[in-house]
């Protein structure tokens, strides 16, 4: 992926190394890694599935988390090859989003993304590294652990910086269906829901931020020239190693369809070659489409 020397976002939060604190993990997240952990977390951070499926639900005690030094404030980011990947990939969804909005007479508002380790507050209680990237709604913020991306490619042996772009655009997917008022339907729409039809209703909107990360790639590689041979492949590799049934296969060795909440592997596929192939946010309608 060529992507050095162009523009990179202030956007950007780093609260690597901060202090401790505490608090509650009662928000409600959207985030590419949630399934991830609670199936495979125990084997790799050594933390009961269990105990995390209670923390994402809204339930448990006080965990310690990490604060900017100051009580808070922001510092500037670091400046290492790592930050300024992802500093510049948040730049590249900044402009293909600002892009898409204006040509539709709306304005963009960029979301933000924070940089962390172990545990931090977040407008949704308290973010771990646990769950994988996530995004909060309720601040408009993307969460990374950068130790993910080292994850990805020990346990699921994806490695390469596009599939790591694809993981952010995804989580910035989410912040454009909160814009577009998407995920506060699926919400409530869930509470009224049997967990199967919630889950059905989870696996749409997590498939719409895939499609969405692939009119990302399209756009964005339409501006700057991109993408180099194999990228497309490791995104797709990402894609596959993170469906549901391929998470459940190799956890428990059964796949239970019912309890999808990310959707397949190759629905993950499917959705992201969709966007990446038309570039058009009008093809991401998961919502009224008839096979997945």
């Amino acid at each position: 992926m060529k992507w050095e020397g162009d523009r990179q976002s202030d956007n950007v939060e780093d609260r690597r190394g901060g202090g401790g604190g505490f608090g509650g993990f009662g928000g409600r997240t959207v985030g590419i890694g949630t399934l991830v952990i609670a199936l495979v977390g125990g084997a790799i951070f050594g933390v009961d599935p269990g105990t995390i499926l209670a923390l994402l639900g809204g339930g448990g005690g006080p965990v310690p988390v990490q604060q900017a030094p100051g009580g808070g404030s922001q510092r500037a980011p670091a400046n290492d090859r790592e930050t300024q990947f992802v500093r510049t990939t948040l730049a590249y969804t900044e402009d293909a989003w600002s892009q898409i909005f204006a040509s539709q007479g709306a304005q963009y508002r960029p979301a933000r993304l924070v940089l962390f380790e172990n545990a931090t507050n977040t407008g949704c209680g308290t973010g771990r590294s646990a769950t994988g990237p996530f995004y909060c709604p309720a601040d408009s913020t993307v969460y990374i652990d950068l130790g993910f991306f080292r994850l990805m490619q020990q346990r699921f042996n994806v490695a390469g910086e596009f599939a790591q772009a694809y993981v952010i655009a995804h989580e910035v997917g989410h912040h454009v269906q909160n814009l577009l008022g998407v995920s506060d339907q699926v919400h409530n729409a869930r509470q009224r829901t049997s967990e199967r039809e919630g889950n059905a209703l989870s696996v749409r909107l997590e498939l719409q931020a895939d499609c969405f990360a692939g009119v990302w790639a399209n756009r964005t590689n339409q501006r700057e020239q991109i993408l180099e041979a194999g990228d497309v492949e490791t995104a797709l590799a990402a894609a596959t190693a993170i469906g549901d049934d391929a998470l459940q296969r190799q956890s428990q060795g059964t796949v239970v369809p019912d309890s999808f909440t990310h959707g397949s592997s190759a629905q993950r596929v499917r959705w992201f070659t969709r966007g990446l192939e038309s570039g058009q946010v009008e093809q991401c309608n998961t919502f009224e489409a008839r096979q997945l």
